[in-house]
């Protein structure tokens, strides 16, 4: 997908989403619990926007057939929201979140996906430029290899969202980008996933497949919520879109001599987006700068020193710290968030064996 910061493609526990959907019968909107029929007149005064997108009355009127109020999608969305996390509260251990989601089940999962697809993969690698184990390692981060890639019909729940309209201007052209897709050929019944709207097995939203999605198995049709070559080969090129350089590491893991003096490295600049993730990072230094100040690669292997690279310590010092590309950052693109991006990098390194 496309990566979106309030982490659209998270699945939710099944405990917390019954009782954040029974928590909202209190506080719904009373005509959306009513049946009023003020959803149905939303959801139709939508014709002259998808119809300026090329969408024929036929498909709106397929795609929204049916729609109704969903509560407990706003219930999902209003628990995901929660009260943004104070610039003082402790940042977690990457150490646990790494032993769950750097596995021996997504481990061996990702290397039969490879060893699968492999007379597909050196093409798609050639076409994307990104190393088929990471765009593996997403497929496996995102939907556990296609096993959980969530069951709300897409047009309802961005319907649903789009209506209680906290975040009318991003689920309403989401919902419009559903008919756009079945404009083009994609089945109505194809149209499932996660509460937030994200689907198949990259967890793409309707406007990012639009944007990025590929044929990998070379039938003509981007199915990603069914060919697992077209899902790797759609999430490479969303990286390849985010800035990835073929032919550069996403990072290293690396120790960090004693006294070093992390305040000469440090980023003064503020960061505009996702700052909770970006203040973390140093300031960009050559890998060969880095070796310079006594930096040292946990493998013994340094990258070519003219790449350019940030340290992040997710654990603090004394603890593995990380040596970081702009190919990180395409990772971050996708989902802005350090533990996973890191976990990215390092389920795809295992890949590789």
């Amino acid at each position: 997908m496309h990566a979106i910061a309030f982490g659209t493609r998270r699945l939710f526990a099944v405990a917390a989403a019954f009782l954040s959907a029974w928590l909202l019968t209190a506080s719904a909107p009373l005509h959306a619990q009513s049946g009023d029929g003020s959803f149905d007149a939303y959801v139709q005064s939508l014709w002259p926007k998808a119809q300026v997108r090329g969408v024929s009355r036929a498909t709106f009127d397929r795609v929204t057939a049916g729609l109704s109020y969903n509560t407990r999608v706003v219930a999902l969305d209003r628990d995901n929201l929660g009260s943004p996390p104070s610039p003082n509260t402790p940042i977690p251990a990457f150490g646990p979140y790494r032993i769950k989601h750097v596995d021996a089940a997504r481990i061996g999962g990702g290397r039969r996906v490879h060893d699968r697809l492999l007379p597909l993969l050196s093409r798609i690698e050639q076409r994307t430029g990104v190393p088929t184990s990471i765009m593996i390692a997403i497929y496996g981060h995102e939907t556990a290899y296609g096993q959980v890639t969530g069951n709300f019909d897409l047009p309802e729940a961005l319907a649903t969202l789009a209506y209680e309209g906290r975040r009318r201007s991003l689920f309403e052209p989401e919902l419009i980008a559903t008919m756009v897709m079945v404009e083009r050929g994609v089945p109505r019944s194809a149209l499932k996933g996660s509460w937030a709207g994200a689907f198949g097995y990259p967890q793409f939203l309707p406007s990012v497949y639009l944007r990025v999605a590929e044929d990998g198995d070379g039938d003509g049709v981007a199915r990603i919520w069914s060919s697992e070559a077209d899902a790797i080969e759609s999430i490479g090129s969303y990286l390849r879109n985010a800035g990835w350089r073929a032919g550069q590491p996403w990072g290293v893991a690396v120790t960090v001599p004693a006294g070093f003096d992390r305040g000469a490295v440090a980023n003064r600049l503020t960061p505009t987006r996702c700052p909770r993730v970006f203040e973390r990072h140093s300031r960009w230094r050559s890998m060969a700068e880095w070796r310079a100040a006594g930096i040292q690669p946990v493998n013994g292997r340094w990258p070519d020193g003219k790449i350019q690279a940030t340290l992040l310590e997710p654990d603090g010092p004394g603890r593995t710290a990380y040596l970081l590309t702009g190919n990180y950052r395409a990772i971050l693109d996708y989902n802005c968030s350090n533990f996973y991006a890191l976990s990215v990098g390092l389920l795809a390194d295992e890949i590789d064996g």
